[in-house]
């Protein structure tokens, strides 16, 4: 499969109202009502973000665009091929998405992947109730997610085997003594430098972090700002990425999983890129441990 971007990602919260107020004054985002939902608005696109009420807050979906119908009836061909059990989307999931046409799968850790093509808009001008002038979105996608991967190695092979991702680098978390969990980046066909990571664990919000990007570190401070007086918890504090060369900090969202806001991410030419292992997280920076309460830390030192 040739995946094109990120188009979308889909939230299941049991409050909307919340993800509106969050989208709006916190992430800069435009909040509409559409039907089966909210989308939030960061682009010409009629959202990237989109909100159902559902019964838990939790990440639900990951959609993958591809670029036209040939491509996505050779998706679901090459699906059915290697027995993978998919699932035409019905009218109401389309027009919550505003696709053309969409199939779901889920792949061996329970993620929920969903494969799409063509979107509806009226393409009008994003417009940030907070002055956010743009997000970095266009052919790149609308960002990154990283997923739980509890089955890490079966995972790896679906994404790249089946979905055709390729590897960008690796890095080896270490909690605490004794703690080792692999997390891949990897990247789909466009030029940013991961649009989705894998980590080796269980995570019940269904999501470790969604990044948004954009064009200026001035944006990246008032949207700290902003986090700061909506009494948001922040997650980590400013910092570089080693890998990716993001400079972002992170917080947590109302669905139970962070948000990373930075600028200034790496674009990379994949004939010429050779894979690595980066041994740090971060060049300076991305102080992680101010997300964990007491309770959280003591429970890290338990488990080593």
């Amino acid at each position: 499969m040739d995946v094109a971007a990120l188009g979308y990602v889909v939230v299941q919260s049991r409050d909307p109202a919340a993800w509106q107020q969050f989208g709006q004054d916190v992430l800069g985002m435009s909040a509409h009502e559409v039907p089966g939902g909210l989308a939030l608005k960061m682009d010409e696109r009629a959202g990237r973000l989109f909100i159902q009420q559902g019964p838990e807050d939790r990440y639900l979906a990951s959609g993958w665009e591809l670029r036209d119908a040939v491509q996505f009836a050779a998706a679901c061909e090459e699906l059915a091929a290697r027995g993978i059990r998919y699932h035409p989307a019905t009218h109401a999931e389309c027009a919550l998405r505003h696709v053309f046409d969409m199939v779901w799968f889920d792949d061996p850790s329970g993620n929920r992947h969903e494969l799409f093509h063509g979107y509806r808009t009226d393409f009008a001008r994003f417009a940030s109730p907070v002055g956010v002038p743009r997000f970095i979105t266009g052919d790149l996608g609308l960002g990154h997610m990283v997923l739980p991967a509890p089955h890490f190695d079966e995972t790896r092979a679906f994404m790249t085997g089946v979905l055709g991702f390729g590897l960008s680098d690796v890095l080896v978390h270490r909690p605490a003594p004794g703690i080792e969990q692999r997390i891949d980046f990897m990247h789909c066909g466009n030029s940013r430098h991961h649009s989705l990571a894998l980590f080796e664990g269980a995570v019940p919000s269904g999501c470790v972090h969604l990044m948004f990007e954009v064009d200026s570190l001035d944006e990246v401070g008032r949207a700290y700002d902003r986090m700061l007086a909506s009494d948001t918890r922040l997650m980590a504090t400013l910092g570089k990425h080693t890998n990716d060369h993001m400079t972002s900090f992170y917080f947590m969202s109302p669905g139970g999983f962070a948000i990373e806001y930075g600028f200034g991410g790496r674009t990379v030419d994949w004939d010429h890129h050779t894979v690595f292992e980066s041994t740090s997280v971060s060049l300076w920076g991305h102080d992680f441990s101010v997300g964990f309460g007491a309770d959280e830390q003591a429970a890290l030192a338990d488990a080593a």
